[in-house]
């Protein structure tokens, strides 16, 4: 009955000690995986941290400025040995600068309405001058701009109706002047044209210039076409007529005043002889 007992306690005693040492082998893998943590996270912190302060508290490296001296012209004769002097001082010449001045650009004298003138280009490349900006042959050119329809009064172009325009800013080897509406032909002239002689038109005919080149012609704009006025353009012929009419007016009053003055004359001459006559 003793011995029974006295087994069962030592059993439970191992069981324990089996169970403690158990616990114990996992305290230390626990502490095995902490150390090993640590080594692994915490050496590449303590580098950061060192140089970063060693960088903050090191003075700054500072680098000499190099100097380039310009402007020195040496003469050494090689020929010449002699000990009198061994090392001549270089002569040191001062650099000279010249100052530019920026000129102003100057612009061709050409007129895009005048008629008969010397291409912008060729002006260019005579005088060095500037030109405006202008297309080339490549494109269609722009539109030109009609100025004036006046009706003229030379006795061989009477009852004529001249078109006046302005060249566009591109290149331009003819121009072409259009009666819209009626069977007259169109006007080709040349390039340095600006003016065109169309026959009597109506009022209100519509006329229109276009640029030709290589390429092509200009469209119609509202630049390029005008509508002819009867009444604005015989402006001229009204103003003649009004100053030929008064200088008329004027002449009648004289050659008037004359007659009438001569009258008096005779009339005076007349009443004296008969007062004589009738008192001798």
């Amino acid at each position: 009955m003793s011995v029974a007992p006295a087994l069962c306690g030592r059993g439970d005693k191992r069981e324990d000690e089996e169970k403690s040492n158990h616990r114990h082998r996992a305290e230390m893998a626990s502490l095995q995986r902490f150390l090993a943590a640590l080594l692994i996270f915490v050496p590449p912190v303590i580098h950061d941290s060192f140089f970063s302060s060693a960088a903050s508290t090191s003075p700054p490296t500072t680098r000499h400025q190099i100097e380039f001296v310009t402007g020195l012209d040496f003469e050494y004769n090689y020929e010449d040995t002699s000990d009198e002097n061994p090392n001549p001082d270089p002569e040191v010449r001062s650099s000279v600068r010249t100052p530019v001045f920026a000129e102003r650009p100057q612009y061709c004298k050409y007129d895009a309405c005048l008629e008969d003138q010397q291409p912008c280009d060729q002006l260019a490349n005579k005088f060095g001058c500037l030109c405006p900006g202008m297309s080339g042959s490549e494109i269609p050119p722009h539109p030109p701009v009609v100025k004036a329809l006046l009706p003229v009064t030379d006795a061989d172009n009477r009852q004529k109706i001249e078109v006046q325009w302005c060249a566009p800013s591109s290149e331009v080897t003819s121009y072409r002047v259009v009666v819209e509406g009626t069977d007259i032909p169109a006007l080709e002239v040349g390039k340095a044209s600006r003016k065109g002689l169309l026959d009597s038109l109506e009022a209100g005919t519509k006329v229109c210039v276009e640029a030709v080149n290589e390429s092509g012609q200009s469209t119609p704009s509202e630049f390029s076409c005008k509508r002819y006025d009867h009444t604005g353009s015989s402006g001229h012929e009204l103003l003649a007529l009004v100053i030929g009419g008064g200088i008329g007016l004027l002449l009648l009053l004289v050659v008037t005043s004359v007659i009438f003055w001569k009258l008096q004359l005779c009339r005076k001459a007349k009443r004296h002889s008969s007062n004589r006559l009738g008192n001798p």
